[in-house]
């Protein structure tokens, strides 16, 4: 019996490790060969510019969903059939010749991860209760390798298979990967219990918990879609080529992975998470004051000290399953936080654009996130506070 449990949970793992890796190379993947897309599909600007944004209107949306389907369907089951949404958008986009259909089959793409990134931290709640910080931070790093090896492995694959739907479609065949252990893990939903109350959507809304984390989660996710939407353009006016300077996104994008590894758990035992996440948001200002003063000459350090202030994302996942009692709680807690915080996030890239078209430089633009970046410290106090989600619902 113990060999079996500890083959379940293994396998468990197994699976949402996989999960966590395909949850970024359907947004970001087109990033890097959007030119040749465009190219392909005589695209206008204005088409491209909305599908840069579905990104943010899948998780908005989708994520929005994703607990009630959960409840109706079963967790498991939902994770599943959200990943062979991806496969079949993932597939389909790589193969179309219809602009509008490579536009659809994205949205699909996009919305089954959407749907499997709120979801996660209510699978971690459920299976690995008393290990929410040592699980979360595995998937988390997961996740930003996935984003890491997307945003730089898709040209040198567009470029060795023969184009660029070889190297969106190459991204498939790892989301096949991550569905294989959820085929045996959707006989869960069978033995669980159905919740006698849901927590929807509408209650987080009106908790404190739930604003102040959607909030947190949204201006954290602002700094991050402007840093990886424009730094590289930054580092280009700074005199670098676009080579070097997209080398340096790739620097910054990974410059959080290691910390992905460690800090969820240390913010899970810790007694007083506000001091960790403090130091973490301090880089952002410092990272911004120096890309004003130096962004040529130290663009390496500055790199790094932006990158590890984007590890404000996985302690916000690591918040998420720690601020509710049930894994119907988390899930709740989680689509609030996400699909709010998205919304948000989408204005850092066209404010940051706004502005840096109006100043014609990046000290404005920088002057703006380093602002927005501030209220992450108040934010980080209240949510660090041992609140619980179903307490604050209970008053």
């Amino acid at each position: 019996m113990r060999t079996h449990t500890r083959r379940a949970t293994v396998l468990v793992l197994v699976g949402i490790v996989l999960l966590s890796f395909n949850l970024r190379p359907a947004a970001v993947s087109v990033g890097p060969v959007l030119a040749e897309v465009r190219a392909t599909f005589d695209m206008s600007g204005a088409v491209a510019g909305l599908l840069t944004s579905l990104p943010v209107v899948a998780f908005a949306v989708f994520g929005a969903l994703a607990p009630a389907a959960a409840q109706r369907v079963g967790l498991h089951r939902v994770t599943l059939l959200a990943i062979l949404a991806a496969v079949a958008g993932l597939v389909g986009r790589a193969t179309t010749g219809s602009e509008a259909l490579f536009l659809l089959l994205s949205l699909l793409a996009l919305g089954g991860m959407a749907m499997a990134n709120v979801l996660l931290p209510s699978l971690v709640k459920l299976h690995f209760p008393d290990r929410i910080g040592q699980v979360t931070a595995v998937y988390t790093t997961a996740l930003s390798i996935g984003l890491t090896a997307a945003l730089t492995l898709t040209v040198p694959l567009s470029d060795a298979l023969g184009g660029w739907r070889w190297g969106l479609g190459t991204w498939a065949l790892l989301a096949v990967l991550a569905a294989v252990p959820w085929v045996a893990l959707v006989a869960h939903d069978r033995h669980l219990e159905q919740s006698p109350r849901t927590v929807t959507y509408r209650q987080v809304a009106g908790t404190r918990l739930g604003q102040a984390m959607a909030l947190f989660f949204g201006l954290q996710s602002l700094q991050a879609y402007a840093i990886f939407g424009w730094f590289a353009q930054l580092w280009r006016d700074s005199g670098y080529s676009a080579t070097v300077a997209g080398v340096l996104a790739g620097i910054l994008a990974a410059a959080a992975i290691p910390l992905s590894l460690v800090l969820p758990n240390v913010l899970a035992r810790s007694s007083d998470p506000r001091w960790l996440l403090f130091a973490v948001i301090v880089a952002y200002p410092v990272g911004y004051v120096g890309l004003m003063v130096a962004p040529y000459s130290l663009a390496l350090a500055w790199a790094l000290v932006v990158g590890a202030a984007t590890a404000t994302f996985p302690l916000i996942l690591t918040l998420i399953g720690l601020r509710a009692r049930t894994p119907e709680g988390t899930a709740a807690l989680s689509a609030f936080t996400q699909s709010t915080g998205y919304l948000l996030a989408a204005l850092g890239p066209f404010l940051v654009g706004v502005v840096h078209d109006a100043t014609g430089g990046w000290t404005w633009p920088l002057v703006l996130l380093l602002a927005l970046s501030l209220p992450l410290f108040p934010l980080a106090a209240y949510v660090s506070r041992p609140v619980l989600l179903e307490d604050q619902l209970a008053r």
